[in-house]
């Protein structure tokens, strides 16, 4: 089974950091602090779209022919996949609760994504 490092904490959210390297075959250790790239930082979730969209080359349609998902679902994930990587949101949702609790109630949208686009 393979074993990924987490990129967040799971108490605090804040980066986990990485503090030991080793080899496998020739038993070679290096100890100090080391930063997780971007993409640690995504959950599981995040990581499974990301693969779906480069496996589709951000063909929006396919993407969501492949998971059974909307446009505006898309966009939702790949701006929170933006926003999570550091960048700033080039889309900002006006969008109105009702619409909002819609999605999320047939499975549109996460909750997490929900609690987002209230926020905003």
């Amino acid at each position: 089974m393979k074993k990924e490092a987490i990129g967040k904490c799971p108490v605090c959210g804040k980066p986990m950091e990485v503090t030991k390297l080793s080899c496998n075959h020739c038993d070679t250790h290096i100890e100090g602090h080391f930063t997780l790239c971007k993409f640690c930082m995504l959950s599981d979730e995040q990581k499974h779209f990301v693969e779906i969209f480069i496996k589709n080359r951000g063909n929006i349609k396919e993407i969501e022919k492949e998971l059974g998902i909307s446009y505006p679902t898309v966009r939702n994930k790949l701006e929170t996949i933006i926003e999570t990587l550091g960048y700033s949101p080039k889309y900002t949702s006006n969008t109105n609760k009702k619409a909002v609790l819609e999605k999320l109630s047939v499975g549109e949208i996460t909750s997490e994504e929900a609690i987002k686009l209230l926020k905003n």
